[in-house]
């Protein structure tokens, strides 16, 4: 599981520490050309180097590989967000429309009490 996201975000990681890839190579003893490698998508680090870097950088390896956009939240806790995990058996479109609705009404009227 690589993807193109994985490589950006370690550049972007590590340009937020200040370091250049010569000194974060050298703190997990690789050579400058293989911290390149890995942000232009040109080699793959292992599982465990990745969950080094993750914990390095104190976000979660799923947000390394691009698949969440908080650093800090996994897959399974952005699922867990959703609301429709409950059983909608039963339901018309329609009432699953108002309830979807009903929703970002909440979500709107959130936005205006925060000032956002």
């Amino acid at each position: 599981m690589y993807s193109k996201k994985f490589g950006e975000r370690l550049r972007k990681l590590r340009l937020q520490k200040n370091l250049t890839m010569k000194e974060f190579g050298k703190i997990f003893s690789l050579a400058e050309s293989t911290i390149s490698g890995y942000e232009n998508g040109t080699r793959k680090p292992d599982m465990d180097l990745i969950a080094q870097f993750a914990d390095f950088f104190e976000v979660t390896t799923d947000y390394l590989y691009g698949r969440t956009d908080n650093p800090n939240e996994t897959v399974e806790k952005k699922e867990n967000r959703n609301l429709f995990f409950f059983d909608m058996e039963g339901l018309t479109e329609e009432e699953i429309e108002e309830i979807k609705r009903h929703i970002e009404y909440v979500k709107w009227k959130a936005k205006q009490e925060r000032g956002n």
